[in-house]
């Protein structure tokens, strides 16, 4: 058996049985899964960061969703603080960089 010990999407155990593979698995407690949550934000951002595709941000999407929820946040709370910051600061949609402030 090929070992992976790393946190997968839901449905990936029954995928793999229904290719006629076994898996072995088990699921995560609380605080250990948010450090795993943690090492699947590092590796997609990294795989995004190679492959540069939608698929790829989506997965990071679907991870920050699970660190949310892991810190007693939902989705929809997740994307209002997203837009309440946004209307408070902007996006990068306009690819700003400051260059340096009078300070």
């Amino acid at each position: 058996m090929k070992l992976y010990n790393k946190l997968v999407r839901d449905k990936i155990p029954e995928i793999i049985k229904k290719q006629g593979r076994e898996c072995e698995i088990e699921i995560a407690p609380k605080d250990k899964k948010y450090e795993l949550l943690e090492e699947k934000l590092k590796e997609e951002v990294n795989e995004f960061l190679e492959d540069k595709n939608l698929e790829e941000l989506a997965d990071i999407m679907e991870v920050l969703f699970g660190l949310a929820d892991s810190l007693g946040y939902d989705e929809e709370a997740l994307l209002e603080a997203r837009n309440k910051k946004r209307d408070e600061r902007g996006g990068f949609k306009e690819g700003i960089v400051l260059k340096c402030t009078g300070d």
